[in-house]
């Protein structure tokens, strides 16, 4: 997908900010550290998290509130550098403002899920971005039938997670749903996603999941059936 940076005031004083103040703490031994964690999927500055979240609130120290082109230059922004601690600053960033979007930013989301995709930064864009874009305008619903079968499998993962915060506001249909398309999936992180979510969900209705799994199980995974059990 080509995306275009829309211009941001915002955006070039809170980049201006962010690539000063990160890079003073980076670590060299953490960072080596954590990107074989993280299987190499970026290289790191090695800030931990709480150090890298009370350098974000000086970054964002007196800055206001953004609108949506804001809030998608600086996660383009971010993701445009090599460092995954700004795609983390990023994430936080619209995780704090996914209500100054509308639905018109789901493309924009799905090109972040996609890029240099990983569970550190899909999870939290699924349960936090994408759920809060869908839970604004359900029409966006559709998009997720159509994300739940995409050939991506982090596409997938997402429409599995984006319900994750619901609670009562799940659409119970639409998940057990999505999580009978993708039951059969050769993936770890996909079968690892349905039972999550599933157990979850299971907070909310234990009742509902545990009829579900027992129903389904011959074409759930293990892995699947077990994670969603955990708790009951």
């Amino acid at each position: 997908m080509s995306v275009t940076v829309p211009r941001s005031d915002l955006a070039d004083v809170i980049m201006e900010r962010l690539t000063t103040t990160y890079p003073r703490a980076a670590d060299p031994e953490r960072a080596a550290q954590a990107m074989a964690y993280m299987k190499n999927i970026a290289p790191f500055l090695g800030l931990p998290s709480p150090l890298r979240r009370q350098l974000s609130r000086e970054v964002l120290a007196g800055t206001p509130r953004p609108d949506e082109a804001d809030c998608t230059a600086i996660a383009l922004r971010c993701l445009q550098l090599p460092e995954r601690e700004y795609a983390y600053f990023a994430v936080d960033y619209l995780r704090r403002h996914v209500r100054r979007c509308s639905s018109g930013f789901l493309p924009i989301a799905r090109h972040l899920v996609t890029t240099d995709p990983w569970w550190d930064t899909v999870d939290a864009l699924a349960a936090h971005v994408v759920g809060g874009l869908v839970a604004a305008d359900p029409g966006l619903r559709t998009e997720m039938d159509a994300w739940i079968g995409d050939e991506d499998m982090w596409v997938a993962r997402t429409a599995l997670l984006h319900q994750l915060r619901y609670k009562d506001a799940t659409d119970t249909e639409r998940l057990f749903a999505y999580c009978l398309r993708q039951a059969g999936h050769p993936d770890f992180f996909v079968r690892k996603a349905i039972g999550w979510c599933l157990r979850e969900y299971a907070k909310t209705d234990p009742d509902a999941v545990r009829d579900f799994v027992e129903r389904e199980r011959g074409r759930l995974s293990p892995l699947s059936v077990r994670e969603a059990l955990k708790n009951l």
